[in-house]
């Protein structure tokens, strides 16, 4: 049996070597057949501290690091790209 792998966007990177990774799939209610959106949140190893905020990751499964970080940030599928809008911070 080979190591799970998930592919999910970085939600926290305030924690040195450690990012939170909220992955998402589609299940089916068993009761009312209606298709559910599901997420789930992980903790992973980040040494090089290439992933940021907002970027898409995948991450790999592997012995427990710490009490709750089991996975490991393989590779940074996409960067996350801020978008600048004129007037925002007047909104805000």
């Amino acid at each position: 049996m080979g190591k799970k792998e998930f592919t999910g966007v970085v939600v926290s990177d305030k924690m040195q070597k450690t990012v939170v990774v909220k992955t998402m799939h589609l299940s089916k209610h068993k009761k009312y057949s209606k298709t559910v959106r599901m997420h789930q949140k992980f903790k992973a190893h980040n040494e090089k501290g290439l992933a940021k905020l907002g970027d898409t990751v995948t991450i790999m499964e592997t012995r427990p690091l710490s009490k709750d970080k089991r996975f490991t940030v393989k590779n940074v599928l996409k960067k996350f790209q801020k978008v600048e809008v004129a007037g925002l911070e007047e909104i805000a």
